[in-house]
């Protein structure tokens, strides 16, 4: 719900063209949709919190009118506190929050009192949206699952239940724009999932992926695929038809 992201900005922006896009995800065999209305992408505006409810508040209202929380889980994808509440208040089941409890700090008590699934993000940038940084690592992940044991003891020391945190290592930017290491986090995914919690993968059509924007799909299932083998719980794509074709396939 964003004129700007760096994919698909202002192609739902519109409450009408959302609510398409979600029943058409549905019927294609999407598992969760998320939600969200600020873009993450590089040199993206800040929203603030009345310009983001006015973007998510028309289509959460909907979802929930329309029952659709019975097909699929919804996800709200924010950091802000108020936006969370209101979509858990309408039946919401998850919060992907890409600054990792860090943009918000009023967003915890929140989760205690839902108790959703939450979605902890490593980031290499503070703010909600990354930046072109080309970032090196000694061991990015050792690094990345370093950063991601540090937020969760954050929200388990609250007493937050365990079973409803999921992690994502970030992909592309958040990880560094230096192409290698969003492939080396999937390549050893196995290493995350020592660390006992589910985790998503997001590189859907990330520039890391090379080529132009509209030819990624293909190798975004591709890599998608290789890290829903290497043990990720949840893949986090545009082309949810081609994924789950994919991945049919591969349970043959």
């Amino acid at each position: 719900m964003t004129p700007d992201s760096f994919s698909d900005g202002g192609e739902f922006y519109d409450p009408e063209k959302a609510m398409f896009r979600i029943e058409e995800m549905i019927e294609q065999g999407a598992d969760i949709i998320d939600v969200g209305g600020e873009s993450t992408r590089p040199d993206s505006p800040p929203v603030t919190l009345e310009e983001e409810m006015r973007r998510v508040q028309p289509v959460i209202d909907a979802v929930a009118e329309r029952g659709w929380m019975e097909k699929a889980i919804f996800s709200i994808d924010t950091y802000k506190a108020e936006v969370a509440e209101y979509a858990l208040k309408k039946g919401f089941q998850m919060v992907n929050d890409v600054t990792a409890l860090r943009g918000d700090e009023n967003l915890i008590q929140v989760l205690l009192k839902y108790q959703p699934y939450v979605v902890l993000m490593h980031s290499k940038d503070s703010s909600a949206r990354t930046s072109n940084a080309e970032l090196d690592y000694e061991d990015v992940v050792v690094e990345v699952g370093d950063f991601l044991l540090e937020r969760v003891d954050l929200i388990l020391q609250k007493s937050f239940p365990k079973e409803k945190i999921i992690l994502d290592p970030g992909m592309g930017g958040f990880v560094s724009k230096v192409p290698k290491y969003s492939f080396e986090l999937i390549e050893r995914l196995s290493e995350l999932k020592v660390l006992g919690y589910p985790v998503m993968i997001g590189i859907s059509r990330k520039s890391c992926l090379g080529g132009k924007l509209e030819e990624r799909d293909e190798v975004s299932v591709e890599w998608s695929l290789k890290a829903f083998q290497n043990g990720a719980s949840i893949v986090r794509v545009h082309d949810v038809a081609g994924m789950r074709e994919a991945i049919d396939l591969l349970d043959g």
